[in-house]
């Protein structure tokens, strides 16, 4: 068991409870999935609730990830916790619970995208610092904690500089790329694409299509003077949300990422261009959580709708010529794991008197009330 002794004597047990695309579909996670501004609120409500002495929240496309450190095993109330954010689903078979080293590698392997969709994708390694830095941010990090969490974005970096596991697509939005790529037959020179939303997912994939020499793009935003600046940068054109629809008549394919937390795209609206459009293919990736369109959408002829998860197919594909750096990268994980336990676990006779220890910063939110 990894332990690290806090300031009441008590010797504190690190864990992960969560789920991810590997446990739970998208119709799961989009239920579970919790803004960026909610993370400090959902986080005090952890540490508050179940007893934690530090807890840092993770909630990504892929994963709901709640990472503890506490003196008594809570595990029902942290399973309470994710029952709460979703009342009407019973989420017990699709949450996992890693303790001591195995949480421990758990991490490093999340944080170097091991673990993600698509293997050794980077977008993973920024979400897991701007999660971390909001829970130290809200005080909800101590000791425990913060090495592990610094000790993770460490061997996310370690892992990359040493190894192959980056070659080839490395997000979710260059894989959509490769999706729309073997669909026209891997020429988009004479595509028009849209993006919905001007977040970091849409720029990836304007990034990647750029590259691919698209013929022209397309970036819709509820913030006109955000899409314009996107589409500045790749000459493309800025249009407001309110103009999508009219605009989807000449695009192609349909990249959304927007982060609202209903549906932008429904069945209807589609259906109601498909005429203006003389039955060309239209390409819609949801690569949103929550989902972005309508599910039902892909019941419309010569429409092709692929979500998140429905680019797991060319993962696979993607993930074959990683998993021969696999081992290499797992040396490096067990190697810095080990470091860390033995940093955090040091032998009883060189540990340090224990002292009471206030978290400096901590602000109570009143969601955790």
């Amino acid at each position: 068991m990894f332990q690290t002794h806090g300031g009441k004597n008590a010797a504190l047990k690190v864990f992960v409870a969560g789920l991810s695309y590997k446990t739970a579909p998208v119709a799961v996670r989009e239920k579970l999935a919790v803004r960026p501004s909610r993370l400090p609120c959902y986080g005090c409500r952890l540490k508050l609730n179940a007893g934690l002495e530090e807890v840092v929240l993770v909630s990504t496309c892929n994963r709901v990830e709640v990472y503890g450190a506490t003196s008594a095993w809570v595990q029902g109330k942290v399973f309470r916790i994710f029952q709460q954010l979703c009342p009407d689903l019973d989420v017990t078979p699709y949450v996992y619970v890693k303790e001591g080293a195995a949480a421990v590698e758990h991490l490093f392997s999340v944080a170097s995208g091991l673990d993600s969709m698509v293997i050794g994708e980077t977008e993973i390694t920024g979400q897991i610092k701007n999660a971390y830095a909001t829970a130290q941010q809200f005080g909800l990090t101590g000791r425990a904690m913060n090495r592990w969490f610094q000790t993770a974005l460490q061997v996310g970096k370690e892992v990359r500089t040493h190894t192959g596991i980056g070659r080839g697509a490395t997000s979710v939005g260059s894989v959509a790329v490769e999706l729309a790529e073997k669909i026209f037959a891997g020429d988009l020179s004479d595509k028009t694409v849209m993006i919905l939303g001007a977040g970091k997912m849409g720029e990836a994939c304007v990034r990647h299509l750029a590259k691919g020499g698209t013929r022209s793009v397309l970036v819709a935003n509820r913030s006109l003077e955000r899409a314009q600046a996107l589409a500045a940068e790749f000459g493309g054109r800025a249009l407001s949300f309110d103009e999508r629809m009219t605009a989807m008549v000449e695009a192609d394919i349909v990249v959304s990422s927007t982060g609202s937390q209903t549906t932008v795209l429904h069945k209807h609206e589609i259906a109601g261009i498909l005429a203006a459009r003389s039955n060309r293919p239209l390409v819609l990736v949801d690569i949103a959580v929550p989902r972005d369109i309508a599910a039902d959408v892909e019941e419309l002829e010569n429409v092709y709708l692929y979500n998140i998860d429905h680019l797991e197919a060319i993962v696979r594909e993607n993930s074959k010529m990683r998993e021969q750096e696999l081992s290499k990268c797992n040396d490096i994980i067990t190697r810095r794991a080990t470091a860390l336990l033995a940093k955090l676990n040091p032998p009883a006779a060189s540990r340090p008197p224990a002292t009471a220890e206030l978290v400096p910063g901590w602000t109570r939110c009143e969601a955790a009330t």
